[in-house]
């Protein structure tokens, strides 16, 4: 489906829940980090993990504004960000190639299951083409049965694996 279609089914959904609103998906702003914050925390609990919000602001900072090794798309609807996915480029050993790391992505309960993530994820393939990836990859609890159910429905592919973490 392209671009047009897709954005017009999504204002579709939206005027059907009763919300009647515009959106706009656009690249974080350096006005965002609180706000970005806060759903960053509210991501974190939802997927049952700790969020220690000390010195984060400034990390932040550095790594989307001045050193622009992170990406950040948001949802922005009447002024309030009610969305975010951040993303980095990332290369591949096995396949020899660039991918798109999809850290995050993460809605607002009450915006979810109208369209809106389809559309973000639609934004995330043209950011990868632009940044020369062949693939998007990204990961989610096992127990987020909905975006399972999400990822599976706008064709994604997935594979077991175990995540490790070794503190530095």
């Amino acid at each position: 489906m392209d671009m047009k279609r897709q954005l017009k089914k999504v204002q579709t959904l939206i005027a059907d829940a009763n919300m009647k609103k515009e959106y706009i998906i656009r690249k974080a702003k350096l006005d965002d980090i609180e706000v970005l914050l806060t759903l960053f925390q509210k991501h974190a609990l939802y997927e049952k993990s700790d969020f220690i919000a000390e010195n984060k602001k400034q990390s932040l900072k550095k790594y989307l504004f001045d050193e622009k090794i992170l990406n950040c798309l948001v949802i922005e609807i009447d002024n309030k960000i009610i969305a975010y996915t951040t993303y980095l480029k990332q290369f591949s050993t096995w396949d020899v190639n660039f991918y798109l790391y999809l850290d995050c992505l993460f809605i607002e309960e009450e915006f979810r299951k109208l369209g809106l993530g389809a559309q973000l994820m639609n934004n995330i393939k043209e950011e990868a083409k632009k940044l020369g990836c062949n693939q998007i990859q990204w990961q989610t609890p096992s127990f987020n049965e909905n975006a399972i159910k999400f990822y599976n429905k706008i064709g994604a592919n997935s594979k077991s694996k175990k995540r490790f973490f070794l503190e530095i």
